[in-house]
C-alpha cells in the first residue's frame, strides 16, 4: 500500500526528527500509511514524485531564522505536485521561564519554502513552529535535563493536536500569528545565509581529547567534516547543526570563541577601516547614489569572506603548535564543565506520555 503521508525531515541533534515521528505516529494510530524519510540518508537530488493525494509534510530545525541549506535546497528540488497537499513545520529555540513557555523566532523558515512548494502546485495546509530546546551551543550552555523534558512533554502535545488537525482535514496555519516578528528579522535571516553561516562552519574545531574515532565525520548529515593534518576539519558545506558537538563522546569538538573575537577585531578595527580608507581615495560616491554604495558594502563583504577563508586555513594549521593551541582552548567558552551539551536521552523522550 502507497504511503498516503510522507514526512521529509531534516535534524542535527534529534528535535526535528522527533517532531516528524510524533506526527506519524498519529497518523499511524489512525490507520493512515505513513513514511518518514531522513533527507540526509537519501540522494536529494534524486526525488521521485509523491502518490497523487498525498499529503507530504516537512520538518526542519531552524537556522539563522532559515530552514538550513539542505532542506532548502531539497524543497528548491522537489517535484512538482499533481493536486497534493503539503504542510511545513520548523523547531526553533523555546525556552522556558519559572512556569511560562517562551517561543523562539523563525524569520523565513516557513515563509520562504511555503512560497516554493506553491510555486511546484502544493496546496499548503498546514504551517506549525515547534519550539522545542536551542541546541546551539555555539551560543549558550546547554540546557538542562529537567528544562528539556518539560519543553519535550509540552511540545509533544502541540505536534499531536497540530497532526490531528493536518490529518482530518483542516488547515492550521498557526504559524501566521508570528508574521510580523518574522518579516522583522528578515535582514538577519539574508545576512546568516550570506555570510554568518560561514563563519559558524569556521569555529569548530578539535582538542587533544579527540581519539580520531571519526564519530563526527561518519555522522555528519551534510559530510562536511574532513581529515585534515590528522585532525578533523571543518568544511563550508557546515550547517552547523551542533551534531558533532552534541554527540562527541570525549567532548572534544569545541567552538573557538577565542578566534572568532580575534578576527571580528581585526576586521571592524583593521582590514575594514583600511578598506574604506582605501575606497575614500580613488572612488568619490555621489550623495544619495545608493547602488555605488551598494557595490561597495558588497565588496567589503566579500572581503569579508576572503578574510574567513584565509583567516580559518592559518588558524587550523597553528593548532599544530602547543602554545598557540593552548591559547585557543582557553579561549573557548565550550571547553568548560558548565557550558553543558545538548542531548535528549531516548530513555526520556520513549517516557514521553
Amino acid at each position: 500500500m502507497e504511503p498516503s503521508l510522507l514526512i521529509y525531515y531534516f535534524s542535527g541533534t534529534g528535535n526535528a526528527r522527533n517532531v516528524a515521528h510524533w506526527f506519524s505516529d498519529v497518523a499511524s494510530h489512525q490507520q493512515i500509511p505513513a513514511e518518514t524519510t531522513d533527507i540526509a540518508k537519501i540522494d536529494r537530488k534524486r526525488i521521485t514524485s509523491p502518490p497523487p493525494g498525498s499529503l507530504v509534510g516537512f520538518v526542519s530545525p531552524t537556522h539563522g531564522f532559515n530552514y538550513p541549506p539542505a532542506m532548502m535546497y531539497f524543497i528548491f528540488r522537489f517535484p512538482q505536485s499533481r493536486g497534493n497537499r503539503a504542510f511545513l513545520m520548523n523547531t526553533r529555540a523555546g525556552l522556558k521561564l519559572s512556569k511560562w513557555f517562551v517561543p523562539g523566532l523563525s524569520g523565513i523558515a516557513l515563509w520562504l519554502s511555503a512560497m516554493v512548494l506553491l510555486l511546484k502546485g502544493y496546496r499548503i495546509v498546514g504551517l506549525r513552529s515547534i519550539d522545542l530546546p536551542s541546541n546551539w551551543i555555539s551560543f549558550h550552555p546547554g540546557v538542562k535535563e529537567k528544562v528539556v523534558e518539560s519543553l519535550y512533554r509540552h511540545c509533544k502535545g502541540i505536534t499531536e493536536t497540530f497532526a490531528l488537525k493536518v490529518l482530518s482535514g483542516k488547515k492550521v496555519y498557526t504559524a501566521f500569528r508570528d508574521i510580523i516578528q518574522d518579516i522583522l528579522i528578515m535582514p538577519i535571516s539574508i545576512g546568516y545565509f550570506f555570510v554568518g553561516r560561514f563563519i559558524l562552519a569556521k569555529s569548530f574545531y578539535a582538542t587533544d581529547a579527540c581519539d580520531k574515532c571519526d564519530i563526527c565525520i561518519d555522522n555528519c548529515p551534510v559530510k562536511a567534516i574532513l581529515t585534515i593534518d590528522n585532525r578533523p576539519f571543518w568544511s563550508y558545506r557546515c550547517e552547523s547543526c551542533m551534531r558533532c558537538m552534541n554527540n562527541c563522546p570525549k567532548r572534544a569538538i569545541e567552538t573557538a570563541h577565542g578566534y572568532i573575537i580575534g578576527i571580528m577585531c581585526l576586521l571592524n578595527i583593521g582590514i575594514m577601516v583600511w578598506f574604506w580608507q582605501w575606497v575614500g581615495r580613488f572612488i568619490t560616491i555621489p550623495a544619495g547614489n545608493g547602488w555605488a554604495k551598494t557595490g561597495v558594502t558588497l565588496t567589503g563583504w566579500v572581503l569579508t569572506f576572503l578574510v574567513m577563508v584565509v583567516s580559518y586555513r592559518i588558524y587550523h594549521y597553528l593548532l599544530r603548535i602547543p602554545v598557540i593551541r593552548q591559547l585557543f582552548y582557553y579561549t573557548s567558552f565550550t571547553r568548560y564543565k558548565f557550558w553543558r551539551r545538548y542531548k535528549p536521552s531516548r530513555k526520556m523522550i520513549s517516557q514521553l506520555p
